[in-house]
């Protein structure tokens, strides 16, 4: 792509996005305006009827052969989550995509900072090295390794993203906070970094548009704060009252919600600043959920 595309108007391409889900569903409504071309894979068909309303290619996947969509495809973006058998789409379309070669413009893959495990509150860079502490953590961490791994052997253009905590429209605290099932647990010294699903969006855009094959880039605001600041935060912005604290160790917690707590750092993101020039739009909590309130969603 050329060096002159600028973050908000990359390139017209035809991207193919596995497990198009919130995060993919952003950046197509970036993509899509400027001419763009972009199939997304879903698992249900009900979802298949959205991406088509959205004027998004629909494709079943596991079911539909995929093999045309990857020969047309200019960008490919994976955000199907791997298991404890690998990643998916390696699994099923490892030698379609590595026959593309350097032909592909671009591969985004989206992984977590999960890999890098517990802090204990420190900070992390993409230089940090991988300790994941949880399951999903690892299998993140060998996903990340066996596109690595293909892209070496077959010269794919592959750009890894680890992002944060996500949250936006649809996926913020306010309605538990109005339905007073909100819950504050505390956890002494325990701290999360998040992203707008936005600024998640106009990072890989930026991406898209300055291709640096091989780069890594955590993706998350300027402010990471204990998960009990944002519940408060958020009732304070609605005029309610502020849930009680709850200590972790008296919370009861599904095995899912109480792994999130295994883990406390902050996350920088100078990379995307200095590499991409991305400025947030959304650099701490309070003006995300500021936006959010605002918007109704």
């Amino acid at each position: 792509m050329s060096a002159s595309a600028s973050p908000s108007d990359p390139l017209r391409g035809t991207l193919l996005s596995f497990g198009h889900g919130y995060s993919a569903a952003a950046l197509a409504r970036r993509l899509l305006p400027l001419g763009w071309q972009v199939t997304g894979t879903t698992r249900k068909a009900e979802r298949a009827a959205e991406l088509a309303a959205a004027g998004i290619t629909p494709r079943l996947w596991p079911g539909e052969a995929l093999g045309d969509d990857i020969v047309r495809a200019t960008h490919i973006l994976v955000s199907a989550g791997p298991d404890a058998e690998g990643d998916p789409v390696l699994r099923d379309f490892a030698g379609a995509i590595a026959a593309r070669g350097s032909d592909l413009r671009w591969i985004g893959y989206l992984s977590t900072t999960g890999v890098y495990g517990d802090h204990q509150g420190g900070w992390v860079d993409e230089s940090t090295p991988l300790s994941p502490s949880t399951r999903r953590g690892q299998w993140r961490m060998e996903a990340e390794a066996a596109w690595q791994a293909l892209a070496a052997r077959a010269g794919l253009p592959l750009h890894i993203f680890r992002l944060a905590g996500i949250y936006g429209p649809g996926r913020g605290p306010f309605e538990k906070v109005r339905q007073g099932t909100a819950r504050r647990i505390v956890k002494p010294d325990q701290v999360f970094s998040r992203i707008h699903v936005e600024d998640i969006a106009q990072v890989l855009a930026a991406s898209i548009a300055q291709p640096r094959p091989g780069a890594i880039y955590n993706l998350c605001d300027d402010d990471p704060a204990p998960p009990e600041d944002v519940i408060a935060h958020a009732a304070e912005l609605l005029g309610l009252p502020v849930p009680p604290a709850i200590p972790f160790d008296e919370a009861e917690m599904t095995p899912m919600a109480r792994s999130f707590y295994a883990e406390s750092k902050r996350v920088r993101n100078d990379r995307i600043k200095e590499e991409l020039g991305v400025r947030l739009l959304y650099p701490g909590y309070r003006d995300g959920l500021a936006a959010l309130l605002a918007s109704g969603t």
